[in-house]
């Protein structure tokens, strides 16, 4: 496929937007391929933009939906911004071989500088289906939290955070990052869910997700 082709469906696929797809054909990736190796700055931010939420709840920043879709462009995108070869469709099936089945939802958290927390708190992350009484609550696969110790890395894409050896001397927690994997097969494709984030089973906050805005 020609880059122009590419080029055309990058554009098309920023001008509107598709329900979440589980699965990807060949012409998904290739137009998740087209994205992440625009060299129009414009056509990834606009992308991006649906999959984050702002909250501004402290201590929750943001929340950060990855789907399979997003997880390609978000690696082609990475490559291309490190000036590295192009990543393959080959590389593309891999990829989605090893977490093609899960919805990665990010929450952001900021702490206060003067927090003496050992380590991120055991927050909770669910994904609410509204439209049921009671809502159907949905929990993660797995769950993982991870503390920033140095500033975060902001723009978009979000990198996928790693968790450090030790920390560093003295220096505070400043944040951190719960990432909750969620299986794509018990969700609906077009459904809208709320992120739910909790501590000790009291809710902290709430976002409001529309997969038919994502892909």
């Amino acid at each position: 496929m020609t880059h122009t082709v590419f080029l055309f469906l990058a554009l098309s696929l920023a001008a509107g937007a598709s329900a979440l797809q589980p699965g990807l054909d060949r012409l998904a990736i290739e137009e998740a391929l087209a994205i992440g190796q625009s060299r129009i700055e414009a056509v990834r931010t606009r992308f991006h933009q649906p999959y984050r939420i702002r909250v501004n709840r402290p201590p929750v920043d943001f929340i950060d939906i990855v789907t399979p879709f997003r997880r390609i462009e978000i690696e082609a995108e990475s490559r291309a911004r490190a000036g590295n070869r192009s990543l393959s469709q080959r590389e593309a099936l891999a990829i989605l071989d090893t977490a093609g089945g899960d919805l990665d939802v990010f929450v952001e958290f900021t702490f206060h500088p003067l927090n003496t927390y050992i380590g991120v708190p055991d927050y909770e992350v669910s994904l609410m289906m509204g439209g049921r009484t009671p809502a159907l609550e949905i929990p993660p696969r797995t769950i993982q939290r991870i503390p920033r110790y140095g500033r975060r890395l902001e723009g978009l894409p979000l990198p996928y955070p790693v968790a450090p050896a030790v920390p560093r001397g003295s220096e505070p927690m400043l944040g951190g990052t719960v990432l909750a994997k969620f299986d794509l097969k018990g969700l609906d494709p077009n459904g809208v869910y709320d992120v739910a984030v909790k501590e000790a089973g009291k809710e902290m906050a709430r976002a409001r997700i529309d997969f038919r805005a994502l892909r």
